[in-house]
C-alpha cells in the first residue's frame, strides 16, 4: 500500500495519511477485510510517530472506514458509499470555503478563480 507523505503540505501528516486510505477504500483499492500494515509498521514506513499513524486509524475508524481489533489488526469495514461520498462532499465544500476567503482577503475576482478553475481542468485532461 502506498502512501505519500509531503513535508511541504499545509495539512498534517496523519490528515495525508487518512485521506490517502480513505481514498483508497472509496475508490475499491482497498476492499473490505483487507488487513492494514499495523501502526507500528505504517509509521516505520513512513518514517513518522506511531501517534501519527494511530491517529490516522482512530479518525478512519471514527468515520466508519476502518475497524481496529485489538490483538488482530487494522481491517478495512464495509462502508456505506453513499455515506462516503457525503463526507467527501462536506470536504470539498470545506477546501472551497478556504479558497473563497482567501481569493476575498487578496481581492481576488470570481472571475480570475473561473480562469484558475478552467486551466486546472484543462491541464486534468
Amino acid at each position: 500500500m502506498e502512501i505519500i507523505i509531503s513535508n511541504s503540505s499545509g495539512e498534517a501528516i496523519y490528515e495525508q495519511i487518512m485521506e490517502q486510505i480513505k481514498n483508497k477504500i472509496i475508490t475499491n483499492e482497498l476492499k473490505e477485510g483487507f488487513l492494514l500494515p499495523s501502526i507500528r509498521s505504517l509509521a516505520k514506513d513512513l518514517h513518522c510517530s506511531v501517534i501519527t499513524t494511530k491517529k490516522a486509524y482512530e479518525e478512519l475508524e471514527k468515520d466508519g472506514f476502518v475497524e481496529m481489533i485489538p490483538g488482530k489488526g487494522v481491517y478495512v469495514s464495509k462502508i456505506n458509499y453513499e455515506l462516503a461520498l457525503e463526507e467527501e462532499k462536506r470536504h470539498i465544500e470545506e477546501l472551497m470555503e478556504k479558497i473563497m476567503n482567501i481569493a476575498k482577503n487578496n481581492n481576488i475576482s470570481k472571475k480570475e478563480l473561473k480562469e484558475i478553475w478552467q486551466i486546472l481542468e484543462e491541464e486534468e485532461n
